[in-house]
């Protein structure tokens, strides 16, 4: 099956190459790749959105011709074209070496992915991970397609008002701009499959983004022979009508087998990335029944090439409908399994004291999956306590839901400043060692001021995207002159710097620094020992809890208590997020235990060298170690939550008076925080070589994706 080639004319045939480059977000974890399209015009890249396809569409032809005889421009673009080249052709791969015989692809499907800002199909952390899991596929070379949706709209631009207001404004995504191709069929047009719910058939394009050696396939349902409702179903990522959603999660199940299939692929393991996907399996049972297999036989074949991650330790969390409405959408489907209306339901229901009203995704997956892992070792333990009542006949610690922990793409979260100290102290081959320990025990031999002054570097670049992004808020809420210059001096690079990003929802206790406020501004504002906080996040816009955080944060920000103290920064994207990890000196995280089923940003402030001040749960409760960061709260249950709040929010009051605050500010002759300075090497010793997407992926592949020996 091909794609649609797009074409740069412009381009000299010098330069031809780089159409190539744009089109593979190979690019996005090389930073020689990403200098070549900031040296032709760094202001564009950044109005761009840091895209090099739309990039390449507006650049000045004359800047082109200008590079093609810059030999030195030359020189690098040569560089950069054979590493992409010798990437995708080199077979001496960790698949390849290991397990030659795989008998074919993984298809990965997702509600979301985040690969690179390029391509906003993104939401948050589950995206995120998604993007991750690609990447590290392709470059341990395992046989991997993804399979997503393509949204007309990125996920919501978050603008707050001065009153401190979430304000949500959605982009529209001009498809030429995006480094997608169209897949082609053999007539020549555009691949196109269909889905048939309520009645009615839907149409939905198929396009590809490559990403290193893996495809990721992407449907998109506004075709003219759609009605209007239909062609919104990849309007926008997680729509809060409920209908609408169905019809998202029909089109990426039962659509995106349709869609492999369109285009040839054969998959040997269907690997469910949430509860989103979990359609895909009513699709698979229903081909082997049309085929002649019965229905109950089916259910056994499906079942031995499908595994399910589940990320989600809140009921609420675990999408759900109304048996009602799919009865409605799938009415024709369960008389072509041969099976009743009540026995389809119980595809997706529990099997003791099951909810008449609910057909329950992540159960529909926990039935029909060979393997299925939580994402950290706690939420395993959570995870199976949390579904042990679909498998009644098991006890909890039987239930078939086993532990792999969340990773991070390191090469793609690490800074380019990092990555050169690296280079120097440990040798360039750290980058195809990435999970070997013995690698990073050489980030030791790192004199103290090399990797202080290496910090400092980037955490000066986090407080200058800060001020820009403030002055660009400020005046556009009409604030004063004053206003804006406050802006575009405000926080310090010598003051200790804490960061807290992440989504808004009540469980990540986001507030939960303002419990005592008197005590937060006396930690603050001490004059010898100044500390400065960065919050950033979005709550979806139905969250009305979600936003009232938000608001809450923004208005302390701005209370003349805690001026230049705490700085609230809107929009929270892969942009400002690749900022924050590798500029503070603290990240912050405050779940309420156990509900974060694992977390990946404090993985990625690690690999900056960043120290970790978190709760003990998700992926932190294994990290964690006495001097490689500091564990807020206790390793236990609580009563209820006014003591666990209680209890935590005194241990961080503590743990930043008595041990953060005090390391930092203790220095040596040279200005250096040796003992500080000592914990970010072991931060980085302890956490890059284990929690990244080259171990997780490589957990996946043995455990979960290879074929289980005949009776086990």
């Amino acid at each position: 099956m091909k794609v649609l080639e797009h074409h740069f004319p412009f381009l000299p045939e010098r330069l031809i190459r780089l159409g190539d480059l744009a089109y593979n977000l190979w690019f996005s974890w090389h930073s020689k790749a990403v200098d070549l399209f900031k040296e032709m015009d760094q202001p564009l890249w950044e109005r761009t959105g840091r895209n090099p396809v739309r990039m390449l569409h507006e650049v000045d032809a004359g800047r082109i011709e200008e590079l093609a005889g810059e030999k030195a421009y030359v020189r690098k673009y040569d560089a950069v074209i054979r590493a992409m080249d010798h990437y995708l052709t080199d077979k001496k791969t960790w698949f390849n070496i290991r397990h030659e015989a795989f008998p074919g692809p993984v298809a990965y499907f997702s509600m979301e992915f985040g690969v690179h800002e390029s391509l906003p199909i993104y939401s948050g952390g589950l995206g995120i991970l998604a993007g991750d899991h690609l990447k590290s596929a392709s470059d341990l070379g395992i046989p991997l397609v993804g399979v997503g949706l393509l949204y007309r709209e990125s996920y919501f631009t978050q603008q707050i008002s001065l009153s401190g207001h979430q304000q949500s404004h959605y982009v529209y995504n001009n498809f030429s701009n995006l480094p997608v191709r169209a897949v082609m069929g053999k007539n020549g047009d555009q691949l196109t499959i269909h889905v048939v719910t309520d009645g009615k058939q839907i149409a939905a394009k198929l396009w590809q983004a490559q990403i290193g050696r893996v495809p990721l396939y992407l449907l998109d349902t506004d075709l003219p022979e759609n009605s209007n409702g239909d062609r919104k179903i990849t309007e926008r990522l997680y729509v809060g009508d409920r209908d609408m959603r169905l019809l998202q999660e029909i089109l990426l199940g039962i659509g995106g087998v349709r869609a492999l299939d369109a285009i040839g692929i054969a998959p040997s393991v269907w690997h469910m990335n949430e509860g989103h996907c979990s359609f895909l399996i009513v699709e698979r049972i229903r081909r082997l029944v049309e085929s002649g297999m019965p229905f109950d036989q089916a259910v056994e074949e499906i079942r031995k090439t499908t595994v399910f991650t589940t990320h989600t330790p809140i009921p609420a969390g675990n999408e759900m409908f109304e048996t009602a409405r799919i009865e409605s959408a799938f009415r024709p489907c369960w008389e072509k399994l041969g099976i009743d209306r009540d026995r389809f339901m119980r595809l997706g229901q529990s099997r003791k004291d099951p909810d008449p009203h609910a057909f329950n995704m992540t159960i529909l997956a926990l039935y029909h999956s060979r393997e299925a892992n939580a994402v950290s070792r706690l939420h395993g333990t959570v995870s199976r306590h949390m579904w042990q009542h679909v498998f009644p006949d098991r006890s909890a610690e039987e239930v078939p839901i086993r532990a792999i922990t969340n990773g991070v793409h390191t090469r793609t979260w690490m800074a380019g400043p990092m990555k050169d100290l690296l280079d120097r102290y440990l040798g360039p081959d750290w980058r195809h060692q990435i999970t070997e320990t013995a690698i990073w025990e050489k980030v030791g031999r790192i004199p103290d001021k090399v990797l202080w002054e290496t910090h400092q570097t980037l955490k000066k670049a986090l407080l200058e995207e800060v001020r820009c992004r403030l002055v660009r808020e400020r005046d556009r809420n009409g604030e004063s002159g004053d206003a804006l210059r406050e802006a575009e001096a405000i926080l310090n690079p010598e003051f200790l710097t804490l960061g807290f990003a992440r989504r808004f929802a009540q469980y990540k206790r986001g507030a939960m620094l303002f419990r005592d406020r008197e005590r937060l501004k006396h930690l603050l504002t001490g004059s010898d020992r100044p500390v400065q906080i960065l919050f950033a996040g979005k709550a979806h816009p139905a969250d009305q809890p979600g936003k009232a955080l938000i608001r809450e944060i923004y208005q302390e920000s701005r209370n003349p208590e805690f001026q230049n103290r705490i700085v609230f920064v809107e929009n929270y994207d892969i942009t400002l997020a690749r900022h924050l990890v590798s500029g503070v000196d603290v990240w912050l995280n405050t779940p309420r235990r156990p509900l974060e089923a694992s977390g990946t940003s404090g993985m990625k402030v690690a690999a900056n060298g960043g120290i970790n001040l978190s709760v003990l749960d998700g992926w932190w409760r294994e990290a964690y170690q006495e001097d490689n960061g500091w564990a807020i709260g206790e390793d236990r249950d609580y009563y209820n939550e006014w003591e666990q709040d209680e209890t935590d929010s005194q241990s961080l009051y503590n743990l930043l008076e008595h041990a953060v605050i005090p390391l930092y500010y203790t220095r040596n002759g040279e200005g250096i925080p040796e003992g500080w300075v000592k914990r970010m090497k072991a931060s980085m010793t302890a956490v890059i070589p284990v929690f990244n997407t080259h171990r997780m992926l490589m957990e996946y592949v043995e455990s979960m994706y290879l074929p289980k020996p005949s009776g086990k």
